[in-house]
């Protein structure tokens, strides 16, 4: 079953001072998330990430398109709750406890009083809160405060989480954290649809993503698929002749990289025999032959450098 599915989405603001002028932010937006997965959303700053998000949460409303959860139109009863939403900067009481701040949000979803204790219980245990239950939230990190976003977007037990720049501002530690979280949810059959632009965290997260430039979808897919590369290797090889670096640099695939006495080349996989053969014969040392990986940061900025200058604006207010 399709979680969320978005077709045509778009949204204009209003900019400038006395003869304001519409900005398309986000521009026919249509793509899909199945039930289960974890979701990438990819983009620079003011791509329309949030804005798309504000929009699935009915926060704000699209000036063209549709949306759909769980098979709902946006803004029904039904979608509020089956959704939970941490915003990219939540703001919480600060003088309220983790206990009192649950309670306090599970009543919007009329659950009992020993409901709310049991879940309650329930997601201060996920999120690695328990011993901090009564301590004001004034005293919290930034990691720490995340965790108890997530805590209150998954209270009423939703199916669809939505998560804005989740490991925004957190150090290594706090991400780490969060990521462990995430996956924790996608064990539960939870369907996790999160925005940012830390693309680390996006490879190591989810089964697909999306990316925005300029408010426009310009890639979505599987990971796997989208970094399919040619087969090929790189060749670190100490060499001193200049014609055996010669001919190093004729077989490269790509401008060879000298430094320190050392070339850094990449070769095909069907060259690999001689390259060893040109490193024998020319008393060149072959220091590591590793796989060519092909980053989701490659894919990103490449997919970027080949929009067109509208695409890649940086400079809205929003994202």
């Amino acid at each position: 079953m399709t979680a969320i599915e978005i077709n045509g989405l778009s949204k204009d603001y209003l900019t400038g001072f006395w003869r304001k002028k519409p900005r398309r932010v986000l521009d026919g937006l249509t793509l899909s998330v199945e039930t289960g997965e974890v979701f990438g959303f990819l983009g620079h700053n003011g791509a329309g990430k949030t804005t798309t998000l504000k929009i699935l949460t009915s926060l704000i409303a699209p000036t063209e398109g549709t949306a759909r959860i769980l098979g709902s139109p946006i803004g029904t009863p039904e979608t509020f709750n089956q959704v939970g939403y941490l915003p990219e900067n939540p703001y919480f009481y600060d003088y309220l406890t983790p206990d009192e701040l649950l309670d306090y949000f599970g009543r919007f979803f009329h659950m009992t009083a020993s409901q709310r204790h049991e879940r309650r219980e329930t997601v201060l245990e996920q999120v690695g809160l328990k011993e901090f239950r009564g301590t004001a939230l004034r005293k919290f990190s930034k990691g720490m405060l995340q965790r108890i976003g997530i805590a209150q977007a998954v209270l009423h037990d939703p199916q669809i989480v939505l998560l804005d720049e989740p490991m925004s501002g957190l150090d290594p530690v706090g991400r780490r954290d969060v990521r462990n979280l995430i996956l924790h949810l996608k064990q539960q059959g939870k369907t996790i649809f999160f925005s940012t632009h830390i693309l680390s965290d996006a490879e190591a997260l989810c089964d697909r993503v999306a990316i925005l430039g300029g408010g426009k979808l310009v890639g979505v897919g599987r990971i796997a698929d989208l970094l399919r590369r040619e087969s090929g290797y790189e060749a670190i090889v100490e060499c001193d002749e200049p014609e055996t670096k010669r001919k190093l640099e004729a077989l490269a695939s790509m401008p060879a990289v000298s430094s320190g006495g050392h070339f850094r080349l990449e070769v095909g996989e069907d060259r690999v025999m001689e390259l060893h053969a040109i490193c024998a014969a020319g008393r060149a040392r072959l220091i590591s032959l590793n796989p060519l990986r092909f980053s989701l940061e490659d894919y990103f900025v490449g997919l970027l450098d080949r929009s067109t200058p509208a695409a890649v604006d940086r400079t809205g207010p929003h994202s």
